[in-house]
């Protein structure tokens, strides 16, 4: 099935505040190479896969609106938006709700005061599990409430390294069966978790983790990752018959963000079939 994505460019983009790890006001992205890095990304994914791209307009003073992974989840005309922790990014949402209403989609917020970061931390495994990651950003009660509005299964998996902020971080299912990620980035419980729904794991390393590796597109058999620290997963990946696709994303990692963070997933599903491919 073709997935369309969403992006948002970087004309706005740099580092405002510090809400994780990786931020750091005295290490400033280089705005220049972080619209070439982004450019790449984009140009690759609607010339050489030709994959359907929608844009929304950065907005001033929202730096971190380029990471549309965070927006919400799209699936199926409805959107879910985020509610999100940290107060610095929380005038994203009014923009992304208002493109979303725009195309036809209908819009839904979480009740109470429940804290949600879409699909940086909820991702679908297959036909219809998804994965969801709380603790750090997202609140676990939050998974139920996402699950009543998709129909969706949703597994919960805590995340315990502050490094590894978001699931998308740490985490990247090929299939129902096959997952990449970095186990050290959950607790024992979710590790469990994943051994019992993951037939097969390919387990990264923690220079490879920090590399982001796992923050990574999946198009088809195309897997789309910041370029380094892949000399185990790449033959791994080859071996189920992936090809991998590395690109700079320097300036976005000094964010917290890479590949993955960049795009969000608007999701269809037929009458057999949900999830990404």
């Amino acid at each position: 099935m073709q997935t369309a994505l969403f992006m948002c460019a970087p004309e706005h983009f740099g580092i405002e505040y510090e809400i994780n790890p990786w931020m750091s006001l005295e290490r400033q992205p280089d705005r220049g190479r972080a619209k070439t890095q982004w450019e790449s990304l984009y140009r690759f994914l609607t010339c050489d896969l030709d994959v359907d791209v929608k844009l929304i307009a950065p907005v001033a003073n929202l730096p971190d609106m380029v990471f549309t992974a965070n927006a919400g989840l799209a699936l199926d005309k409805k959107f879910v938006s985020s509610r999100f922790r940290h107060k610095e990014r929380r005038g994203e949402s009014e923009h992304y709700e208002a493109w979303f209403k725009q195309r036809g989609y209908s819009v839904h917020t979480l009740p109470g005061r429940l804290y949600f970061e879409g699909e940086g931390d909820v991702l679908f495994a297959g036909e219809a599990d998804a994965y969801a990651g709380y603790l750090i950003r997202s609140d676990v009660y939050s998974h139920a409430a996402v699950a009543d509005l998709l129909g969706a299964r949703i597994v919960s998996l805590e995340l315990v390294d502050p490094r590894f902020y978001h699931l998308d971080t740490c985490f990247c299912p090929l299939s129902s069966e096959s997952v990449v990620y970095y186990p050290e980035a959950f607790d024992s419980y979710a590790r469990d978790v994943i051994k019992a729904n993951f037939p097969d794991r390919i387990e990264v390393t923690e220079q490879e983790a920090l590399q982001f590796v796992c923050n990574a597109i999946i198009i088809g058999n195309h897997y789309i990752q910041p370029r380094g620290g892949s000399e185990n997963l790449r033959p791994a990946l080859e071996a189920r018959g992936y090809k991998t696709h590395e690109f700079d994303m320097s300036e976005f990692i000094k964010a917290g963000g890479a590949t993955k963070c960049l795009v969000l997933k608007l999701m269809e599903t037929t009458k057999s079939t949900r999830g990404y491919k």
